[in-house]
């Protein structure tokens, strides 16, 4: 069998590396194997594994972070709650794009979106100690069951691909009428999938957690994202960002600099909570902290603990790209969009190799194309390719990904992000699939 990179620099450095199962390997042990195979061979990877941005970081951003450190920012602490430009321009951003009202004071910076979850994990798992299980509206982000592992907290899960529409009532009823649930979180655009929740469906979630008083944890790192449609991503102007907090008080928005804006070397998000969730006062909390609000709780326990606030500088670049967003100066979207021509180019390129898009409808159209994709491959059986099995296949020829098992999904493939391929590499992309599919289809 010809492939790209040889099966010892493989095998050798996973077991180097204590992995016996990639089903279970995180993406930075992926990305370990690739980086090493890359320096033994002189072959360079199709990164499909990390999903980390593939454009310039917004200029707005630098040139207001490099401001504010020539103006000495360096040598302050800034407030635990964040700065007021930035609670400010967060406010206002919410409202630009997604038409929901937050007061200022209730937007607190965090480092990154993953800091602000696990801020809310553990902040929501103490308001009941009935409620000490956090569930996954999956398929999702690995490392946030991570985040709950660390923390000691149960999981439980669904991959919402097969309860969409009128079926997401029922199986929500039947998890959260048990008591246990203190928080649910799903990202919208969906990583890994990239289905988008509908407005049926996001009321159907706030009301469910009205009634069973959860909190949603609506993971908005790739806002706007759906590139099918129109008009999205225009400040003030339908249409918006769709959103639970149009059905709920009970919720938490996390905005990411990561992708909109490509700054994820900065480690900078914002954890928009409502203001009915906010003020709202806990028993539990006051007798643990002294504080019984909840976002005061959050910020002044939870991410002062944590980190003791966020990088002064970085506040000053996201306060920046949120302010040129919300005017109209700086079209994000319009950016990000690369990322949907990129997909589109990887998934013919698949398709024409004998690979198939793992998650191809969302409801009754196709996926959208966006910063991430999943794909799949049939044995000459004709059957679906076990997913660690094919990621380990794939390294033979240069070729990664992360296996949507460790998401949550209930399918077999990989999922794929499209943020890292340069345009000289869709022909050793192509390339490299037919001598996959010409080595697996007569097997």
């Amino acid at each position: 069998m010809e492939t790209v990179i040889p099966k010892n620099v493989i095998d050798e450095y996973l077991e180097k590396i204590e992995v016996t199962d990639l089903n279970k390997a995180s993406i930075r042990q992926v990305l370990a194997c690739e980086m090493n195979a890359e320096k033994v061979t002189g072959q360079k990877f199709i990164h499909f594994e990390m999903g980390v941005p593939g454009l310039e970081p917004s200029a707005v951003g630098i040139a207001a972070q490099k401001a504010a450190l020539d103006a000495g920012v360096a040598s302050k602490y800034p407030n635990i709650e964040g700065t007021d430009e930035l609670r400010s321009e967060a406010s206002r951003f919410v409202k630009a794009f997604i038409n929901t009202d937050i007061s200022q004071g209730h937007c607190h910076p965090t480092c990154g979106a993953m800091q602000g979850t696990f801020a809310a994990f553990m902040l929501c798992s103490q308001l009941d100690p009935k409620k000490d299980t956090i569930l996954y509206i999956d398929p999702g982000f690995p490392v946030q069951k991570m985040q709950a592992a660390v923390l000691g907290l149960k999981m439980e899960s669904f991959d919402v691909a097969d309860f969409r529409a009128g079926k997401l009532e029922a199986k929500l009823e039947g998890i959260l009428s048990k008591g246990n649930i203190c928080c649910m979180i799903y990202s919208n655009p969906n990583n890994p999938s990239w289905m988008c929740l509908t407005e049926d469906e996001l009321q159907t979630i706030g009301r469910m957690a009205s009634k069973y008083d959860t909190v949603v944890i609506e993971d908005l790192a790739y806002l706007t994202m759906d590139f099918r449609r129109e008009g999205l991503g225009t400040p003030f102007k339908e249409p918006y960002q769709v959103t639970v907090s149009k059905y709920t008080d009970n919720y938490i928005m996390m905005l990411s600099g990561s992708k909109i804006f490509s700054y994820a070397g900065e480690r900078i998000a914002v954890a928009c909570i409502s203001d009915k969730l906010y003020e709202r006062r806990f028993e539990t909390l006051q007798k643990r902290y002294g504080i019984s609000r909840f976002g005061a709780c959050y910020a002044y326990n939870m991410l002062y603990a944590l980190s003791s606030g966020v990088a002064h500088s970085a506040q000053c670049a996201m306060a920046a790209m949120l302010k040129a967003a919300s005017d109209g100066a700086y079209d994000f979207r319009g950016e990000i969009s690369e990322y949907a021509r990129r997909t589109k180019l990887i998934k013919e390129s698949l398709l024409r190799n004998g690979f198939h898009i793992t998650y191809d409808k969302d409801l009754e159209q196709n996926v959208s194309d966006g910063f991430f994709f999943t794909f799949g491959y049939k044995d000459a059986d004709g059957n679906d390719m076990e997913g660690g099995q094919l990621l380990h296949e794939l390294l033979y020829y240069g070729i990664s990904g992360i296996v949507l098992s460790s998401t949550g999904s209930n399918r077999q493939g990989l999922r794929g992000t499209s943020s890292n391929i340069t345009d000289d590499q869709f022909p050793v992309l192509e390339e490299r699939l037919r001598l996959f599919n010409q080595a697996h289809a007569n097997r």
